[in-house]
């Protein structure tokens, strides 16, 4: 459960650099060091091994089949039409021909093999990108609303997330010396991180802007969620806070659990990267450094309380926040199909399967396909939290262009997926490359979500809005508590099933089923489905019925662990 090794590797690192230029010149293996390992992840990638593949290599006396993930920093998740372009030929050069769209709002490549590292960290960053900081113990990808319908207000969300993503980037200089062979920082001591400090933060730390009514980035999953609030006349008037979200737990340990972040506050734009850079500077200076799985930011707030935390990013950033305002959501999903922006541009949502771009074997060309958009579109691509892109900022006499080209490569097969659940299910990577998989979550997705439509039409319910997500472990990254119904995975082919969750990421669910079968989560779901479809009212979503039939109930988490309020709470 320990890991000060980490915290050592940390700090013998050098800022971040540790042996890494020696590991990558080391061709007698496929792999890096264990401390590298640990250090690369700063540099927005990890070590894996394909898991199918490991018992036969272990039988032939071979090391596994070392790969790494690369994964782009892409604040508020938008990228031009060149650097799609540009992530294509990477994908297509170095890794597994596939780009997968994350839960945060960018892309990561996978099967790129260690000898192909630099030049595929070259590559990125020759297509203006780079990976610094999309992993490790620091500040990770700002996520910023999706949807740029009021393209005013979310232009200044995007900015913000910029701005942060700039100021709480690592100060270290060691990606561009190791991968961009850049002069070197004297070893003199002389460079520092103002805020990280030596040993960076104890664990990752997720920051997200939301703009209501629309919660697409889940922001109480985060560390620090900022709600925008908008005055009369519609201009971004500040930012309610909410500190302590996190999606992390571990199955059988009650000390690890999942929380939805509890709003503190109200700050000006002024005030934000002071309040930001209080709650970071807290969490490195207070959060556990001995067990790493009890080193997220809320933790440390349930440990040491709230009010106690809250006194200690007032007094670091220098004044007190105002009550927090008004807000409400609607929902934390996508909104698929065409929408008008009020600048009247037009933004297509594509629902993707887990995320995943590739040419499959069963007709989608979504590679090709998002290509061949991408040399012709003149605006945007914009990821969303749910695995899903936007081509965005079409004027209208383009349209035409698009809609044929998505036709002809079989791109909106999922907007057009016989279920409401099946468009908005989310799922992890998990199996083969995730080393922290119990069981199948990408994969498994679509079988899952073929067993369970005909029960959604044996009860008319396939345009019910249903949230569904999978993980393959407990770790929680494709945000499965706050699903109405979520699948955890305990081991091969058993699941946990955990329901309750609401359809504006506001509630956590809570376990109905432990450790079950395929055919017990059928079981479990049938009759619910029954109850739903006779008994909702109007406009009810199917975690709320649950709630009020009495069927769950909210989640037995320690009492301090807040739900997020609704406006005027």
């Amino acid at each position: 459960m320990s890991h000060p090794s980490v915290e050592k590797i940390k700090l013998e690192s050098r800022h971040l650099r540790g042996d890494l230029v020696a590991g990558l010149r080391d061709a007698s293996t496929g792999s890096l060091s264990f401390d590298d390992q640990r250090t690369i992840k700063f540099h927005g990638s990890y070590q894996q091994d394909d898991r199918d593949l490991r018992d036969e290599r272990r039988r032939q006396k071979l090391e596994p089949a070392h790969q790494f993930m690369i994964r782009i920093r892409a604040p508020g998740g938008v990228f031009t039409p060149a650097q799609w372009l540009g992530l294509d030929a990477i994908a297509t050069t170095y890794a597994n021909h596939s780009l997968r769209a994350t839960t945060r709002q960018t892309f990561q490549m996978h099967g790129v093999i260690k000898r192909d590292l630099k030049a595929t960290m070259q590559a990125i960053n020759a297509a203006a990108m780079d990976t610094i900081s999309a992993c490790g113990d620091v500040n990770r990808n700002v996520l910023g609303a999706s949807n740029p319908l009021q393209s005013q207000l979310h232009a200044q969300v995007h900015a913000w997330a910029q701005r942060l993503s700039a100021h709480f980037k690592p100060a270290t200089r060691a990606y561009y010396e190791i991968w961009l062979d850049e002069d070197k920082v004297a070893e003199s001591g002389v460079e520092h991180e103002p805020i990280y400090g030596d040993a960076y933060l104890p664990r990752k730390f997720k920051i997200a802007i939301a703009v209501p009514p629309i919660n697409d980035v889940d922001v109480f999953a985060n560390d620090l969620g900022l709600i925008a609030i908008v005055d009369a006349a519609g201009q971004l008037a500040g930012f309610n806070v909410a500190i302590g979200g996190s999606m992390g737990a571990s199955h059988g340990i009650p000390s690890h659990y999942p929380r939805v972040a509890n709003v503190i506050g109200f700050v000006s734009p002024q005030q934000v990267f002071a309040i930001a850079e209080a709650a970071i500077t807290v969490q490195r200076d207070l959060g556990d450094r001995e067990d790493r799985k009890h080193a997220r930011f809320k933790y440390t707030i349930d440990d040491h309380g709230s009010d106690n935390i809250v006194a200690l990013m007032e007094a670091r950033a220098g004044f007190k926040l105002q009550p927090a305002r008004d807000y409400h959501f609607d929902h934390n999903g996508d909104r698929f199909g065409w929408v008008e922006g009020e600048d009247g541009l037009w933004h297509l949502t594509l629902s993707l399967p887990s995320g995943r771009i590739a040419d499959f074997e069963d007709g989608r060309l979504l590679l090709t396909g998002l290509r061949e958009i991408a040399k012709r579109h003149t605006g945007q691509f914009r990821m969303t939290c749910n695995q899903n892109v936007m081509i965005a900022g079409v004027p209208a006499a383009q349209r035409a262009q698009v809609d044929a080209l998505v036709q002809h490569y079989a791109l909106d097969r999922e907007n057009n997926a016989p279920s409401a659940m099946a468009r908005s299910a989310v799922a992890c990577v998990s199996l083969p490359t995730c080393a922290l998989a119990m069981a199948e979550a990408e994969r498994y997705l679509p079988a899952f979500l073929s067993i369970v439509d005909p029960l959604l039409g044996k009860y008319g319910l396939r345009d019910s809005p249903i949230l569904l997500r999978i993980s393959g472990c407990p770790n929680g990254c494709s945000r499965p508590y706050l699903a109405e119904i979520a699948l955890i995975g305990r081991a091969p082919g058993r699941y946990n099933l955990l329901l309750g969750g609401d359809h504006r990421g506001m509630r956590m669910n809570t376990l109905y089923r432990d450790n079950i079968s395929e055919a017990q989560i059928v079981e479990a779901l049938d009759p619910l489905f029954a109850r739903y479809a006779s008994e909702r009212q109007a406009g009810e979503h199917f975690g709320d019925f649950l709630h009020r039939a009495g069927i769950v109930a909210l989640p037995a988490y320690p009492t301090h662990v807040q739900v997020a309020p609704q406006e005027g709470q």
